[in-house]
């Protein structure tokens, strides 16, 4: 997919994260802290980080500025609600930035914190596959706590099987 329009882009950029965030209401309060496997990412580290990368490094580095991303520990937001609340600051701060952006700029060329030059649009691409990739392990982790969780689509697969001309 090859990003032209800013506008466009925010449209689903904005659909993309409405569909990550619907999954929050899913976590169990007193699980928001855990993870599999003690080092690992815990729940509110992986809502945290994808606050804070998409802001502090996606967001600066588009504007051609160095990343600021210094992690996603505790010390940024605590708890269920106020995770979810950082997640949501955190993504109304990158849409005010992104949405500086103009049609042109997606043609220049921006560094990666690895030093790498990337056209904006492919950068903004990558920022959404990030999401979606992070997403992922949220629905994982909750299965592996039981916890029934929604179809991102409207139908399980079982579902989609059943309606499916056999």
């Amino acid at each position: 997919m090859q990003i032209t329009n800013i506008n466009e882009f925010l449209d689903y950029y904005s659909k993309i994260k409405d569909r990550t965030e619907r999954l929050f209401n899913y976590i169990p309060e007193e699980k928001i802290e855990w993870t599999y496997k003690t080092g690992k990412f815990t729940i509110g580290d992986l809502i945290r980080h994808l606050a804070n990368i998409e802001r502090y490094m996606f967001a600066e580095n588009v504007q051609f500025k160095e990343s600021k991303y210094s992690g996603c520990g505790k010390e940024y937001a605590l708890g269920l609600v106020n995770v979810i609340e950082y997640y949501k600051n955190k993504k109304k701060e990158s849409i005010e930035m992104l949405s500086k952006l103009t049609d042109g700029n997606l043609r220049k060329k921006c560094l990666t914190p690895s030093g790498v030059e990337i056209s904006i649009w492919k950068w903004l691409r990558a920022m959404l596959e990030h999401e979606i990739h992070h997403r992922g392990q949220l629905y994982l982790y909750l299965v592996m706590l039981d916890v029934k969780t929604p179809p991102i689509f409207g139908l399980t697969s079982e579902e989609v099987i059943r309606n499916s001309i056999k």
